[in-house]
Parts: C-alpha cells; sequence; structure tokens
C-alpha cells in the first residue's frame, strides 16, 4: 500500500489482485450476488483510490480496506432500505426484521427442504443466507476474514457488545438449522 500511495501503479494492480477475491466474498455473502459484488467492489477500490493520501503508512491494510468496504455495504443497504444517511447499524437492523417479517407473512419458507438435500457446503450457503443482514456480515468478517470482535465493531461503527450479541445469534440460528444435515453426515 506505501507503494502505491508513492505513486507505482503495478503496486495496485498487486493489492487488487491479493485483496479483491476477499472483498468480493464479503459483498457476495452479504447480498448473495455477484452482479452486486462486482459494483460495490468497484466502488470500494475506488474509495480506496480516493482515500489513498489518508492510509497510514505501516497500519495493517486489511482492517483499514474492510472499513471501506464495511461503509459501502452499509451505504448499499440504506439505499435498499431507504434509510437515513446517517442510519446506523442499529436502524438497519430493525429495517431488515420488518422486511423479513413481511416476507414471512407472505410466503412459505420452501427454502429449508431444499438445504437439506443439498450437500454440506450448498446447506451451509443457503443457511447463511437465511441469516439477517446484520449477523450475516458478522460471521463473514469473523469466520471468513479472521478478523476479532473489536475489530468488527470499529469498522460497523457499533459496540462491541452488539457484534457479540450478534455473532451469538446467528451461530445459534446455524447449529438449529444445520442439526439435521449435521446429524445425517454423523449418521452416514
Amino acid at each position: 500500500m506505501s507503494a502505491y500511495v508513492a505513486g507505482d501503479r503495478r503496486a495496485f494492480e498487486r493489492l487488487f489482485a491479493l485483496l479483491a477475491p476477499r472483498v468480493h466474498g464479503f459483498f457476495v455473502r452479504c447480498f448473495g450476488s455477484t452482479d452486486v459484488a462486482d459494483d460495490l467492489l468497484q466502488t470500494t477500490f475506488l474509495k480506496l483510490h480516493r482515500a489513498r493520501g489518508d492510509y497510514q503508512a505501516g497500519a495493517p491494510l486489511r482492517p483499514w480496506l474492510f472499513a471501506i468496504a464495511a461503509r459501502v455495504r452499509l451505504d448499499e443497504l440504506r439505499r435498499r432500505y431507504r434509510l437515513r444517511e446517517d442510519a446506523g447499524e442499529e436502524e438497519l437492523e430493525k429495517a431488515e426484521q420488518m422486511q423479513a417479517q413481511a416476507a414471512a407473512d407472505g410466503a412459505p419458507g420452501a427454502g429449508e427442504a431444499a438445504a437439506v438435500q443439498a450437500d454440506l457446503q450448498v446447506a451451509v450457503r443457503a443457511a447463511l443466507q437465511t441469516l439477517p443482514e446484520s449477523q450475516r456480515v458478522v460471521v463473514h468478517l469473523h469466520r471468513y476474514e479472521g478478523m476479532t470482535f473489536p475489530e468488527i465493531a470499529r469498522l460497523l461503527g457499533t459496540t462491541e457488545g452488539a457484534v457479540k450479541l450478534r455473532a451469538f445469534r446467528a451461530y445459534e440460528r446455524l447449529r438449529k438449522e444445520l442439526a439435521p444435515l449435521l446429524a445425517k453426515e454423523h449418521a452416514a
């Protein structure tokens, strides 16, 4: 990153090759769409380019980049839920719960049967997609990116306690949803 800040164009290509797949995966897990992930990946790296002068040499790059990606994610969710520009994670979670309730009132949950019949990897992905986005992002950053709860709290602009609670709820829900499949795997 320091080389890129100093003007080395090839340094950006190396950064992009190294980090873009992880950021893209973050967005795919958040939104379930490679098209949306492609757009948000471009937005994130454009913001990184614009903010490169703010990067502090020697600081860990990945948390800094994911802080940018987390803001891009929040901006996209605010747009989708038509929330105020200053709405935070709590307002987002409420909007998401209201949308989930509206969807549950109008449609039966047929996705669960399909997940049970799928292989383990597909079932885990499906189970992750059933999580509220506010929980899914915490699981992604914690399990897939190896970030700590304090780091995630800073990225999302919330408290460590709120992040731990979302993680606890997400992992509990995943355990319950995947229990029949895991029992079937152990029996086989």
